[in-house]
């Protein structure tokens, strides 16, 4: 591929990459600090790009030159940071989740393909204690930070700040069009996460337990609620106002792993978590192509239980109420 081709290329894919209301002249000037008129002449290929500007657009747009040189290597190339228990912190993950759905919901199209091993991480922000719970348990257990190894679960440290962030997270996923498969064992790591606490005594008491198992079935009645419909609504809405479209999918054998796949007017990325709450994210094509076909295939082996197939959604959901109930139960709730 000569220059001119590979400039052609990167401009393509830069506009292919912009939501449509933002001008790709506009945000080149910005990013190399040109006129927007240099910029144009670039996009119309009267100017080449330098090396630097070529190397600068692409680390801004996170674009690999393997990908627009069709260079069969092997490699995919990935972006994402490492947590570190020293720099770590948790309103910054929050706010890189806003900056994200925000950039996914300036998209006329905006679909989110959620492999679930666990519940949805937006799920959690439907309420403020099992939030709060999720969010102790990655830095206390997962994480290991220091301050946390001594210290007991109390609903009342978790900062409101916090919580309003993540109220911000869940309705910018509200947003958007989302496919979540899901296995009856997918709510299993919420139950393993309570009963580890309560066995290890880091809750003050089991009432503490049992606010969670009874919320958590609250979070269940909802899921229901929106996968009866067929598109996602605020919690507590009364009017249950309609936000994205909600396609819930139950498949027996399966059992997720967490990944997603999001596309924006036409153009996929995979984000990939690793270490529990890492993640990292691609827009290699070849990778995305064979995700997708990888959740399509996965999608026709399973049970469209959202709108439609009323007494599969019934079975499905009755098992992961039993799933609490039981647990209810053995506390005497």
């Amino acid at each position: 591929m000569d220059s001119h081709a590979l400039q052609q290329a990167l401009l393509r894919t830069i506009r292919e990459n912009l939501p449509t209301h933002l001008s790709a002249a506009d945000e080149i000037a910005r990013i190399l600090e040109i006129s927007t008129d240099s910029a144009y002449r670039r996009l119309r290929g009267e100017k080449s790009l330098s090396l630097d500007e070529l190397l600068r657009l692409c680390a801004h747009f996170h674009i690999s030159l393997d990908q627009l040189t069709d260079n069969q290597t092997g490699a995919f190339v990935f972006r994402g940071n490492l947590i570190d228990p020293a720099t770590f912190r948790f309103d910054a993950y929050v706010q890189g989740m806003i900056r994200d759905l925000t950039y996914f919901n300036g998209f006329a199209q905006r679909e989110i393909y959620y492999l679930c091993k666990d519940i949805p991480i937006f799920h959690h922000y439907l309420f403020r204690e099992i939030a709060a719970f999720k969010r102790f348990f990655w830095l206390k257990t997962y994480l290991q930070f220091p301050e946390y190894r001594d210290r007991r679960f109390r609903f009342e440290d978790y900062p409101d700040s916090l919580f309003r962030q993540e109220m911000q997270v869940l309705e910018l996923y509200n947003r958007m069009t989302s496919y979540e498969l899901w296995n009856v064992e997918s709510m299993n790591i919420l139950i393993r996460q309570i009963e580890f606490y309560r066995n290890s005594q880091v809750f003050e008491s089991d009432r503490d337990a049992l606010t969670l198992y009874q919320l958590a079935g609250q979070l269940i009645d909802h899921l229901e609620a929106q996968a009866a419909l067929g598109f996602k609504f605020a919690y507590g809405d009364p009017e249950r106002t309609p936000l994205g479209a909600f396609h819930m999918y139950f498949n027996e054998v399966f059992l997720g792993d967490n990944n997603i796949l999001v596309i924006l007017d036409g153009v996929k990325m995979s984000l990939l978590t690793h270490t529990t709450v890492n993640y990292m994210a691609t827009r290699d094509l070849a990778f995305n192509e064979n995700m997708y076909r990888h959740i399509s295939n996965l999608m026709k082996r399973s049970t469209l239980i959202s709108s439609v197939s009323e007494r599969e959604r019934s079975r499905f959901f009755r098992i992961l109420k039993e799933k609490i109930q039981h647990r209810r139960e053995a506390l005497g709730g």
